[in-house]
């Protein structure tokens, strides 16, 4: 069984829409343009890595690149079926297309909403992130706990990111300095996947309950609960929770995995997921596609 998984932001690079723009589905750009009534396009094709690192244009950006890789993967293998998908964080929205639980505009709205609502919530209440790697998840969930901070992503063993104020970073950093692992900092502005979002889940979430959300062709493993979902009803709650709990990408990948995922296909401009997804359980194959001749 295949699965088609998606990275977040952090993964995006500049000019990532130029090695792309020959093949039909880089029309989801000059879509993208109208849908949303600004130069969506100039951010996959110019913008340097400092401007795709705000959270407007990098989440934009990255789920449009995303939708054409899909696609281009898609016209690739027309006979290959995909039975799950999946992901991480932003990710997820394309999981969504790719699932058929959202059609392209529809799902590209409601990242637009989303990028300026924690953009928002950020600047209400600002925080920033920490890589936790060779810690167990129990060992950081308590650090944390002690702290005042917060698990944003489990990503894979040993390779965990907290959200905080920097105060309470500094206190995880303290705990966690007589243990085995390291701690690194994460160049982002804000404490993402905390209650730091909160601000941002009424505006995401009136968005989200007037989407024509579908039940999915295949099943999306969400973020925040690690299951499989089809029911359309389902993902307004989902992805409201999914701003301020941690990404459980560790056990989203186990659960893909449990139901019978052997290969799995990163689609993004930077092989992020398959890295994870090899430190989880190397006998799921991986195969990552970030340029046209990997297709």
């Amino acid at each position: 069984m295949i699965a088609v998984v998606f990275p977040g932001q952090g993964s995006q690079q500049p000019q990532m829409a130029v090695p792309w723009r020959d093949h039909p589905s880089a029309a989801r750009w000059a879509e993208a343009d109208d849908v949303l009534g600004w130069d969506v396009t100039r951010l996959g094709v110019d913008a340097d890595a400092d401007e795709l690192r705000e959270p407007l244009n990098c989440q934009v950006a990255l789920f449009v690149h995303h939708v054409v890789l899909l696609e281009a993967w898609r016209d690739a293998h027309p006979d290959v079926e995909v039975a799950m998908a999946a992901g991480h964080s932003l990710g997820e929205y394309d999981a969504l297309v790719a699932a058929g639980a959202l059609g392209f505009a529809d799902a590209l709205r409601l990242v637009d909403v989303r990028a300026r609502a924690t953009q928002a919530a950020a600047e209400a209440m600002p925080g920033t992130m920490i890589a936790a790697l060779g810690f167990d998840v129990a060992e950081v969930t308590s650090a944390c706990a002690e702290a005042g901070a917060h698990v944003a992503n489990d990503n894979a063993d040993g390779q965990i990111t907290v959200s905080g104020t920097p105060a309470q970073l500094a206190a995880v950093k303290d705990l966690l300095a007589e243990g085995r692992g390291k701690v690194r900092d994460i160049p982002v502005g804000a404490a993402y996947h905390s209650p730091h979002m909160a601000a941002a889940v009424e505006p995401l979430g009136e968005a989200l309950d007037a989407a024509p959300f579908a039940d999915a062709a295949v099943p999306v493993v969400a973020n925040v609960d690690a299951r499989p979902h089809t029911a359309a009803g389902d993902w307004p709650t989902l992805l409201r929770e999914q701003v301020v709990k941690p990404v459980r990408w560790r056990e989203s990948v186990l659960a893909m995995r449990d139901a019978g995922v052997d290969e799995v296909v990163e689609l993004g401009a930077t092989p992020v997921l398959t890295a994870m997804i090899k430190r989880i359980d190397r006998s799921i194959g991986r195969t990552a596609v970030t340029t046209p001749e990997e297709l």
